[in-house]
């Protein structure tokens, strides 16, 4: 079988984000318990934040992250770059610069040729030359099914650091790239997404988050988290709980890849959606299919979230307009009320 025949879709029980553990189970196995006993470790998992941040001690903090899945595609170096592209998200959500990164790849070596496997390392590579960085290393397995994904180490100056909590009542939320991977991703497993479609969103989660380094240094800029596979929803509810806030969304503003209500229609609905509302559903309040299928659908490389005050929005705007994003506000933070209830306009 040569290379352009396998589809590496076909050797995962999963795809990409969409392999998370749901909420509800992440937190039985992580249990309430968030000690942190270094005081120089800024941010650990006690806020569901997006990386670990270490104080250097000289104005600076290590950033620290890891992310890896099964197949989105059946591409192996668009897997790569995909993959890669998603662990360096977790480093711009944080405001910071990626220093370096080094994999992480598991791979049937009795299915699937290395020649196979090299196409994906390669894709790797390329995304974090697209980053400025280097991809210096790494660990591999012998695993049933094809894994890949980034360790990557970044840096930020701790008066830029951004996190998931901090977003204050009459904050406008943005959202830097369309939803719908999730369902795009099932229908592609179906065999019935179109190839346009399907490149569009290729395209969409290769393309770098590197604006959240940019956007560090703008005063109003309450909270940033990247929204992969717990949802809109689900990393919304996030940044509620930690900044101790409610929200509603403006389900006609949100941006949606094009067919998806299509393809949502015609049963491409992924499993992760399911849990994910099993997991925070009693937080949404009355939603139809629909709503429930647009924000609870997982991400892979999806966009960042951001929180913007009323006085940082003219800078955060024209900074995003200077790199060709043209976003347009698809929420509003409100006052604590409800249990982080997210509101459906």
């Amino acid at each position: 079988m040569s290379i352009n025949d396998i589809k590496l879709t076909e050797f995962s029980h999963g795809a990409g984000c969409g392999c998370k553990i749901s909420p509800k189970v992440l937190k039985e196995i992580l249990g309430n318990s968030y000690e942190n006993l270094d005081s120089k470790l800024l941010v650990g998992h006690e806020s569901s934040d997006d990386a670990a941040v270490y104080d250097l001690g000289d104005g600076r903090a290590l950033i620290s992250t890891t992310d890896f899945f099964m197949p989105i595609v059946d591409d192996p170096f668009h897997f790569g770059m995909i993959a890669g592209s998603n662990a360096l998200s977790d480093v711009y959500a944080m405001g910071g610069k990626p220093l370096m990164a080094i994999s992480i790849f598991g791979w049937p070596i009795n299915m699937l040729s290395a020649e196979i496997g090299a196409k994906v390392i390669d894709g790797g590579r390329e995304i974090c030359s697209r980053a400025g960085i280097t991809l210096a290393g790494g660990h591999s397995i012998d695993s049933p099914e094809p894994i890949f994904g980034l360790s990557v180490s970044g840096i930020v100056e701790i008066k830029n650091l951004k996190k998931n909590i901090g977003a204050q009542p009459g904050d406008s939320l943005f959202l830097t790239k369309p939803l719908g991977i999730g369902v795009l991703s099932t229908a592609q497993k179906k065999k019935v997404v179109t190839q346009s479609d399907h490149q569009l969103a290729v395209n969409q989660m290769c393309a770098l988050n590197d604006i959240g380094a940019k956007l560090s240094d703008i005063d109003g800029i309450n909270a940033v988290t990247d929204v992969t596979g717990f949802g809109l929803a689900g990393h919304l509810l996030e940044v509620c709980k930690g900044s101790k806030v409610s929200a509603e969304i403006y389900f006609d503003k949100l941006p949606i890849l094009p067919n998806i209500l299509k393809y949502i229609e015609n049963d491409c609905v992924p499993g992760g959606s399911i849990r994910n509302f099993e997991s925070y559903g009693e937080h949404l309040g009355d939603l139809s299919e629909i709503e429930k299928s647009i924000i609870c659908d997982p991400q892979t490389s999806g966009g960042l979230l951001i929180s913007v005050s009323n006085e940082g929005l003219k800078d955060f705007l024209d900074l995003t307009r200077l790199n060709a994003l043209d976003l347009q506000p698809i929420g509003k933070i409100l006052d604590y009320s409800d249990e982080n209830k997210i509101i459906i306009q």
